[in-house]
C-alpha cells in the first residue's frame, strides 16, 4: 500500500501519447461510475487522442437463463450511451457464449494499453486483461491474500506489467483512491472539487420528470424521496421504518404538506406498492425507473430531500445537489457521500449491524437543518 505516486507515470509515453485506444475493464455498477466517470473525462481532456473503450463486467456472467433478461437491461448502459467521452462499451458480458464473443471482439482490437480497475476479484480481471492483450501493456489492481489462496491469485497478478494496491494508507474516500490510480498510471489526479459526481440529464428525461411531477400534484410543495432498496438486505431498510419516519415528518411544520416518493426495485414493486397502502399516509407514491436510467436522477433533481441507503441513489443525490441524509453501515466508510456540506451520514451503532438496526428518530434527528425546497 502505497500513498506517493510514481516519479513518472507507469503508462509508456509512447504508447499514452499517440494516437489509440485505451480499454478499461471494471465491474461498474452506478455508484462505482458515479466517481469513475470524472477521471473518464478528464483523461479524454487531457489525451484527446486516445478513443476509450469499457469493458462492463459487474461480475454478471452467468449461465442461469432466468437472469439474462434483467442484466441484458442493465440500467447503467444508458448513462454510459449519453457519456461522449467514451467510444465503445462491451455490454454483451452476462451470458458465457456472449462473454466468449466479446472477449474475441476485444482481442481484434490489438489494444495498446488495457487497464483493470475491478476492486473485487482483481486476480480474475487481471487474467482477463491480458487474455484480451497478450501483447498490450496491462495494468490492473492487486489485492494481497495470504496462504495457498495468495499463491493462487499471485499467478494471476504476474500476467500484469504494473499492479496498483486496492487499499492506499490515508484514504478516506474511493474517489481518493481512483486518484490515486490514475496519478500514478497517466500523471494527473483530481481535486475534491473536481471529484464531485455530476450527471448530464438529456432534455427529453427533464422534461419527462417534469409530467410525473406534475400527476403527483406536488407543484409548490416539498417532494421527498425515500429510497430504502438495495440488492442485499443487510443495505435494506424495513417499509414500517419508512412508514414511521413519514408519519413523524408529518408532524413536522415544514414538512407537513411534502409528497414522497418511495424507491422501489421493478420486481418489489407490487409489495412496496402494499406496504406503502397498508401504512395509511396519503401523498406517498411508489417510484421505480423502469424505463430509462435518467428517470431516477431526473426526479431526484426536483426533489427537496433525499433518504437513501448505502446505494447508488446517495451518490446520484451529490451528483444532482440536492440534500441527502445517507444511512450506512461501518463496514465501507470509504464509499461515503463526498458533498459533505449537502449530505449527512446515519451510521449503524456496531460493524456488525444492519442498516435496519438504525431507527427512524435517529433519521429524523439528522436532517434537521435541511430547509425543504419547493419542487419546481
Amino acid at each position: 500500500m502505497w500513498r506517493v505516486a510514481p516519479a513518472a507515470p507507469f503508462v509508456p509515453a509512447h504508447l499514452r501519447d499517440r494516437p489509440g485506444k485505451i480499454l478499461f475493464i471494471t465491474h461498474l455498477a452506478i455508484g462505482d461510475y458515479a466517481y469513475l466517470q470524472n477521471f473518464f473525462k478528464a483523461l479524454a481532456g487531457r489525451f484527446p487522442h486516445l478513443q476509450i473503450h469499457l469493458w462492463v463486467d459487474e461480475l454478471r456472467c452467468t449461465k442461469n437463463a432466468a437472469k439474462w433478461e434483467g442484466l441484458r437491461k442493465y440500467i447503467l448502459y444508458d448513462w454510459l450511451a449519453a457519456c461522449p467521452f467514451i467510444q465503445k462499451i462491451y455490454s454483451q458480458t452476462y451470458r458465457p457464449d456472449l462473454r466468449a464473443e466479446s472477449i474475441t471482439s476485444a482481442r481484434r482490437e490489438n489494444y495498446p494499453i488495457i487497464i483493470s480497475l475491478a476492486l473485487v476479484r482483481p486476480h480474475r480481471y487481471a487474467a482477463l486483461a491480458r487474455k484480451i492483450g497478450p501483447d498490450s501493456f496491462v495494468a490492473g489492481i492487486r489485492r494481497f491474500a495470504g496462504g495457498l489462496r495468495g499463491l493462487v491469485h499471485d499467478f494471476s497478478y504476474k500476467k500484469l506489467d504494473i499492479a496498483l494496491p486496492s487499499e492506499i494508507r490515508g484514504i478516506g474516500h474511493v474517489s481518493e483512491i481512483f486518484s490515486c490510480w490514475f496519478q500514478s498510471l497517466f500523471g494527473f489526479g483530481l481535486t475534491l472539487r473536481e471529484r464531485l459526481p455530476f450527471v448530464d440529464i438529456p432534455d427529453e428525461w427533464t422534461r419527462w420528470a417534469t409530467g410525473y411531477i406534475d400527476t403527483l400534484g406536488a407543484a409548490g410543495n416539498p417532494l421527498v424521496f425515500v429510497n430504502p432498496s438495495a440488492k442485499t438486505p443487510r443495505r435494506c431498510w424495513p417499509m414500517a421504518h419508512v412508514v414511521e419516519l413519514i408519519k413523524a415528518m408529518r408532524q413536522q411544520p415544514e414538512w407537513r404538506d411534502a409528497v414522497f416518493l418511495v424507491n422501489a426495485l421493478p420486481d418489489k414493486i407490487p409489495e412496496t406498492l402494499a406496504l406503502v397502502k397498508a401504512g395509511g399516509q396519503k401523498r406517498v407514491h411508489v417510484f421505480s425507473a423502469n424505463d430509462n436510467f435518467f428517470q431516477l436522477p431526473a426526479v431526484l433533481r426536483r426533489c427537496a430531500l433525499i433518504i437513501s441507503v448505502e446505494t447508488a441513489t446517495m451518490h446520484l443525490a451529490n451528483a444532482v445537489r440536492v440534500s441527502a441524509v445517507a444511512l450506512m453501515r461501518k463496514k465501507n466508510p470509504e464509499w461515503h457521500p463526498l458533498d459533505a456540506a449537502n449530505s449527512k451520514i446515519v451510521t449503524v451503532s456496531k460493524r456488525r449491524d444492519w442498516i435496519k438496526e438504525i431507527p427512524p428518530g435517529r433519521v429524523l434527528d439528522a436532517m434537521r437543518g435541511f430547509p425543504p425546497a419547493l419542487a419546481e
